[in-house]
């Protein structure tokens, strides 16, 4: 019983989703200020944001999606493909609006594609996605030939996605920020909100409240595609340049962010905030590693340690009954 108690009293705190991942934030910055002291520098945050911004925004589309109860899988694929039809469009001489709608309807398109075959087919999302994730690949590899595609004009108008604010602070940063902001809201804060929950937590009893969950679905679902596109487009600004390959691992590491924020891989759980948060902890962790020496490939393990470890924290937190606020 003393036990017991004791490890309520530990994961207390933790009932809190969000608050674990600003602890770890805390415990890396920590150690990698050890390693480098000029981890601890205004330039390193503006870095850590900057490159947390196109993770992120994927992440939160990912978890808005997870808490719904269904994965995404196509994301990195949507990420290349979105990017690149923006980049054909505009070296034929298309606007700068008609390039980026057609990128983010990209995004739309696959996440309603998605959503049928998962609603309509009754194939679990996770077959779903993978497959739609391969057939684009595919596409893109055949219509290339595996080679990048470069912009070959000038467009000012990327400025809204590549900008740069105040040093290594890119306005990507506040795409990002705006975005997690929206879906936060939306989840927390509005009827819809309580649908997804409540959908993704038990589609029976929604739909016997009077939720149209096959809604609910296919709009996140198109979430989960546009923040994608939206990811690509600020890559495409960024580099000028878009690989076949572009976003390959990409939908793991927002799926990852999404379960280290909180989200459970079951459904109904989980915040956009805390996956923001993880997508931030992520590239802390690579800009952290970066600075302190060590080798890239340190990441990948890295990254897998700390997932096992959410992961043990997530099963012992259920277990010990403690509810998340």
């Amino acid at each position: 019983m003393a036990l017991k108690r004791i490890e309520r009293i530990a994961l207390a705190p933790l009932k809190y989703r969000e608050l674990g991942v600003i602890i770890s934030i805390i415990v890396f910055a920590a150690i990698f200020y050890y390693l480098n002291p000029q981890f601890a520098t205004a330039e390193t945050l503006a870095t850590i944001v900057s490159l947390a911004a196109e993770l992120g925004i994927i992440a939160v589309g990912v978890s808005f999606l997870m808490i719904a109860g269904e994965f995404d899988l196509s994301v990195g694929a949507v990420f290349a493909a979105s990017s690149m039809l923006a980049v054909w469009l505009l070296n034929e001489g298309y606007p700068f609006p008609v390039a980026v709608a057609a990128a983010l309807g990209l995004g739309a398109l696959v996440g309603l594609v998605n959503a049928a075959v998962t609603i309509i087919g009754r194939i679990p999302s996770f077959i779903a996605t993978l497959g739609m994730m391969w057939l684009i690949r595919g596409i893109l590899l055949a219509v290339t030939k595996g080679f990048p595609v470069r912009l070959e004009v000038e467009e000012p108008m990327l400025a809204i996605f590549s900008a740069t604010i105040i040093g290594d602070l890119r306005v990507s940063a506040l795409w990002f920020l705006a975005l997690a902001a929206a879906l936060h809201f939306i989840l927390v804060a509005t009827a819809f909100g309580n649908w997804v929950q409540a959908v993704g937590g038990s589609p029976a009893t929604a739909r016997a409240l009077g939720v149209n969950v096959n809604l609910v679905k296919t709009v996140a679902f198109v979430i989960s595609g546009m923040s994608a596109a939206l990811a690509g487009l600020i890559a495409m600004a960024r580099f000028k340049v878009v690989e076949p390959v572009a976003g390959v691992g990409l939908e793991l590491e927002a799926i990852a962010s999404a379960v280290i924020g909180g989200c459970s891989l079951a459904g109904g759980v989980g915040t956009v905030a805390g996956a923001a948060l993880a997508a931030f902890l992520v590239s802390e962790i690579r800009t952290g590693l970066i600075l302190a020496g060590a080798p890239a490939y340190w990441y990948i393990g890295f990254m897998g340690l700390l997932l096992i470890v959410v992961g043990i924290i997530n099963l012992r937190v259920g277990r010990a009954g403690v509810r998340y606020g």
